[in-house]
């Protein structure tokens, strides 16, 4: 037996769907706290001691919408590989983040879904990986019902 019935199931649009709308979902939620809790985000992005004092506060307003709108247009199905990009960037910045605060031994909650998490681990590493991968499947692959192109075959047929 050839390989080819992996790439078949990997390359299948129902798993770009499902992949899609659970990345999507995950952006989601994890905004949700974000927006509503700016102040307690931003002590948060503060204490993986990465970025600079100034930056905090524009990235603790500006990450949580970011989230939100790709979360939705990946739900959507609007830009799914520019949106799968925009998750894909974030998730490796995101584990970047996390892997330099574990091998600094600082112990703080991840911040991805409440202010109030169990402390990094390398299992949280792990899961954001595994969402990278996630990503991929999605950047690589088409998925199936995706409203961007039923608006591109509605416009076919208004411009004749």
């Amino acid at each position: 037996m050839n390989g080819s019935w992996v790439k078949k199931a990997a390359a299948h649009p129902v798993l770009g769907l499902v992949l899609r709308i659970y990345i999507g979902a995950v952006f989601i939620t994890a905004s949700m706290y974000k927006i509503n809790y700016p102040g307690e985000f931003a002590e948060t992005i503060a204490s993986y001691q990465i970025v600079p004092f100034w930056g905090v506060n524009i990235m603790a307003l500006i990450m949580p919408w970011t989230e939100l709108i790709c979360g939705m247009m990946l739900v959507l199905g609007l830009r799914t590989r520019a949106m799968a990009v925009l998750a894909g960037s974030m998730l490796v910045v995101f584990s970047v983040a996390i892997a330099a605060t574990l091998a600094r031994g600082i112990p703080i909650g991840c911040g991805c879904f409440t202010s109030v998490e169990d402390p990094l681990s390398w299992s949280t590493l792990l899961r954001d990986l595994l969402w990278l991968a996630m990503t991929a499947q999605v950047i690589w692959f088409p998925s199936a019902l995706q409203l961007e192109d039923w608006l591109l075959l509605s416009l076919k047929e208004v411009d004749g």
